[in-house]
């Protein structure tokens, strides 16, 4: 008999019983018992059942449960039932048993994790979270704790105890979530509604967290530049964590990011800068202030970040403390962004614009536009 009484369980849906062997969690949620089933039929050796008096939640989770029943790295639910044999209700969930316990538990033991397993372990455990998604609904509580790893150290993901259905792309009003996962900017009271792109917050926090073996503190988005990977991983963990409104917008868009190599910034031409929005980075061989005059006397309007009207970026000298290292300046990765929604910018090398400005009034010979060189 465990220490709270109780020693076996029987299902009203199945039939099984479940003998409980040991707790090995207890918690807001309830308890989770190690256990037995019998007789066993196609179920392990061993599961967990987790005991709850909170219906509202053990609802969510045989839902969600059943809906993702085909994803490999949801956390499979083998049985779900009430037992009102007792003087309290108890609402129950058989689950798979989490071998190496939850991802918090398994970096104490373990340490950071290479760039390889991050990239491939966390695509697939978004695999999930994109069917949620495509289903319209929402985690809320991707958390390292809600993250387990199982047979062949395999992530997996479970616990969707506060996971909701949004019933328009606005999001679900932010009633229910973890405080220490959330995005700043909803724990802090100033957003209101919670949309798939928050769900995305907290799997860029998952990947900080298993870089640097460490689930104590949250990654802020100005630390990313230390994180122990390439620049590429840097700038999808940087755009998960940083402004709200140009985060991956869904589980799919960051699954793409995690497998394809963002886009090239190569540098473009164009004949003239008259009429055109245009917007620096990096460092200029001359004073910024001179070269925005220039750019004005050319006819351009000059912009102090890139954005969806921009049409050339004069691009000088990398600052090596940029967020996401060479190519990886805050300017750079808004280019990248618009570009992976169509958006084209000519990118222009500090020379091609000094020579540009230095002809007179910085514009061309007549007969056409000029071209356009290559998109951001």
């Amino acid at each position: 008999m465990t220490a709270s009484g109780l020693s076996e369980l029987r299902s009203t849906e199945t039939g099984r019983n479940y003998r409980l062997d040991r707790l090995i969690g207890k918690g807001g949620f309830g308890a989770i018992y190690l256990a037995s089933p019998s007789p066993r039929g196609s179920l392990p050796e061993q599961v967990c059942v987790k005991v709850s008096h909170w219906l509202t939640g053990w609802l969510r989770e045989a839902y969600f449960a059943q809906m993702l029943a085909r994803r490999p790295r949801a956390l499979t639910v083998y049985d779900r039932f009430v037992d009102a044999a007792a003087a309290e209700i108890r609402y129950c969930l058989v689950m798979e048993y989490a071998e190496h316990g939850d991802l918090g538990a398994w970096l104490e033991a373990k340490g950071g994790q290479s760039e390889r397993f991050v990239r491939g372990e966390i695509a697939a455990v978004l695999d999930t979270l994109d069917a949620l998604h495509r289903g319209q609904a929402l985690h809320r509580d991707l958390t390292p704790f809600n993250v387990f790893v199982c047979a062949g150290e395999r992530l997996k993901l479970g616990d969707f105890g506060i996971a909701t259905h949004q019933f328009s792309r606005h999001g679900v009003t932010a009633d229910a979530f973890n405080p220490l996962g959330a995005p700043t900017e909803i724990a802090w009271g100033k957003v209101r509604k919670w949309q798939q792109r928050d769900d995305v917050y907290q799997v860029g926090q998952l990947i900080a967290m298993l870089l640097r073996g460490d689930v104590t503190t949250p990654m802020r988005s100005r630390d990313v530049r230390g994180l122990a990977c390439s620049d590429e991983l840097k700038e999808v963990i940087h755009r998960c964590l940083g402004d709200r409104a140009k985060r991956y917008e869904t589980a799919a868009e960051l699954i793409a990011a995690l497998r394809q190599p963002p886009k090239r910034l190569v540098a473009g031409r164009v004949e003239r800068l008259a009429g055109r929005r245009l917007s620096f980075t990096g460092f200029l061989t001359r004073p910024r202030r001179e070269a925005i005059a220039a750019a004005r006397r050319a006819g351009a309007i000059v912009q102090s970040s890139p954005n969806s009207k921009t049409d050339v970026l004069v691009r000088g000298r990398p600052n090596p403390l940029q967020v996401a290292g060479r190519v990886g300046g805050r300017k750079l990765l808004e280019l990248r962004r618009l570009a992976a929604k169509g958006h084209r910018i000519v990118i222009l090398s500090e020379p091609r614009f000094w020579a540009l400005v230095g002809r007179k009034g910085g514009r061309r010979a007549p007969g056409g536009r000029g071209r356009s060189g290559s998109s951001a």
